[in-house]
């Protein structure tokens, strides 16, 4: 059987087949198939992935929806709509390789050859090396018209090029090792000309980013990005079911700064500094304990959070979930991409090392002070990631496949609104400052990741934006954008913080400010409902009304009403 053709997805169970099952196979089969098909530019790949989507949503079709329980229900609209947006993404990868492939006139030579290996066909050494050697010539000549800057490209196609460039290295190498030594007649046919092809193509992919992006050999901290534009921004805000405009969301980050800094001067004007906030908030960063004591200030925080939500009985805390976080240094390497604390299943603190120059300690230090620290302790641990990824691995886990920021660092945020209320808990005007550092951070977030895809702002302009209106370290800043735009979130990821929150904020007042369910009732379901787009978590626990082709209609930030 031809394992390329093989139709994986049909399994003919009809209506026999619960919804969790479905999920659990449509998960399973992509994961199979992503597996072999690994090569990101391969139009196999894609074309194999689209065929199988295409058919799963088919499938879903016949599935009987009007007979299915709320769960079922939720469980048809979240695969449904999974399907659809890993359709449209791969839409949109077709069209962002093909502004690319004009740099790129060996790469399918070298897809073939991989996906000739990965499909187990005999090897020809002869005919094989005289491809290699093909390559090369088509590598230099490239190079030689960059080098003369006879190409015409826009800086963003072009640095997707040469990331493109350094994965055909990768997977040409992979194609190498597996014959050679092990076939004789291969390695002696190919060992010169493959030799040579894989400094070409490193020297390529570097010339490329130099010559077209920008970016110099000693520059590996440049951040360029990849603006997916207004109507991309629209289709991730539905299938988030966010039925808001990329303008609306940029509103929604402006009041809630204004409010941000409305809170900072009340505080500024409790410690002796009066309208100037970012003098207080200086005062604060300077509040950072000495070297050597930041994993005691960490443990003292977790302590601290962790006890008030059980104390006061606002979410349930699992005795194992409570006892087995643990905790790590990040490395300097680390914090020029993540310069805070990361979370989870550990927490990875941010602290400079004896190795980082003056500045840069100086920065990490004032940038993980002792009220930043608070508020980024209970965002990662409990009751934030580390409970809710606990959680998630527990309860409905086949629905972690969509995973959603709304969901995932909406809930953590949410947490920081929710402690900022309950004046139970204790805030002194320097945690207060330190509190809304963040959610003014995370208002920034909305703004620049939103105008940086519409193609309104740069990423040096974001670095700013950030240092005028936050009161970033400027090397935090840059690792804030950098993360960002470095390709490994979604463009709507750092806008799914405070949306998110702004959601299940609207939620919570719908169902426990209203007294129909407790906080505790609240939080428990929402931990054990796993992840889904907010709305439809809505839907979920209201019992609302759902059809097959459901439609984003929740309004639920009432500032902008």
């Amino acid at each position: 059987m031809d394992r390329g053709l093989r139709d994986i997805g049909n399994l003919s169970l009809g209506d026999q087949e619960d919804m969790r099952s479905r999920i659990e196979r449509v998960t399973e089969d992509l994961k199979d198939i992503n597996l072999f098909y690994n090569i990101e530019y391969s139009g196999v790949r894609k074309a194999r992935l689209q065929t199988f989507l295409s058919q799963s949503l088919e499938e879903l079709k016949e599935a009987p929806f009007n007979s299915f329980d709320q769960q079922n229900r939720i469980d048809y609209l979240l695969l449904k709509n999974y399907l659809s947006r890993q359709l449209d993404q791969l839409d949109l990868d077709v069209a962002k390789d093909k502004t690319s492939a004009l740099l790129l006139p060996f790469g399918p030579t070298i897809l073939k050859l991989c996906e000739d290996r990965q499909q187990m066909k005999p090897i020809d050494g002869k005919k094989a090396a005289q491809d290699v050697f093909e390559i090369g010539k088509q590598i230099m000549a490239m190079k030689g018209k960059v080098e003369r800057k006879e190409v015409k490209i826009s800086k963003t196609s072009a640095f997707r090029a040469s990331n493109t460039v350094e994965k055909l290295q990768s997977h040409l190498a992979e194609w190498y090792g597996y014959y050679n030594r092990y076939d004789p007649l291969f390695t002696w046919w190919l060992a010169e000309p493959y030799a040579k092809v894989a400094v070409e193509l490193a020297q390529y992919a570097a010339s490329i980013k130099e010559g077209l992006v920008g970016i110099k050999p000693e520059e590996k901290d440049a951040i360029v990005g990849d603006p997916i534009g207004r109507d991309g921004l629209l289709k991730d805000l539905e299938a988030e079911k966010i039925p808001y405009t990329p303008e609306e969301l940029l509103k929604i980050g402006e009041l809630e700064y204004e409010w941000c800094e409305k809170e900072m001067i009340k505080a500024s004007q409790e410690l002796g500094f009066g309208q100037d906030w970012k003098r207080a908030l200086e005062y604060v960063k300077d509040l950072y304990v000495e070297p050597g004591k930041q994993p005691q200030l960490v443990l003292d925080l977790a302590t601290e959070a962790t006890e008030y939500v059980k104390k006061h009985d606002l979410i349930t805390v699992p005795p194992v979930c409570e006892e087995t976080w643990r905790m790590f240094m990040m490395s300097p390497e680390a914090q020029k991409v993540n310069p805070f604390f990361l979370g989870g299943d550990s927490i990875i603190v941010s602290y400079p090392t004896d190795s980082m120059p003056h500045e840069q300690k100086l920065m990490s230090m004032r940038g993980n002070n002792i009220s930043f620290s608070r508020s980024t302790v209970f965002h990662e641990l409990i009751p934030g990631h580390h409970l809710q990824l606990y959680m998630n691995a527990r309860y409905r886990p086949y629905r972690q496949i969509f995973e959603t920021p709304f969901s995932i660092e909406g809930w953590s945020l949410y947490w920081e609104m929710i402690l900022w209320d309950d004046e139970r808990f204790v805030k002194s005007p320097e945690n207060r400052i330190g509190m809304l550092f963040w959610r003014m951070h995370r208002c920034a977030r909305i703004i620049f990741s939103v105008k940086f895809h519409l193609g309104q702002m740069t990423p040096q302009e974001c670095i700013d934006l950030l240092v005028d209106w936050v009161g970033h370290e400027r090397a935090t800043a840059e690792g804030e954008v950098r993360r960002s735009f470095a390709g490994d979130y979604s463009p709507l990821y750092q806008a799914g913080y405070m949306i998110g929150a702004l959601q299940l904020y609207s939620l919570r007042q719908e169902l426990v400010v209203s007294g129909i369910m407790s906080e505790k009732e609240f939080h428990d379901r929402i931990m054990k409902e796993n992840q889904m787009p907010v709305e439809f978590m809505r839907a979920l626990i209201k019992n609302l009304p759902l059809k097959p082709d459901f439609k984003s209609t929740w309004r639920f930030y009432k500032n902008l009403e």
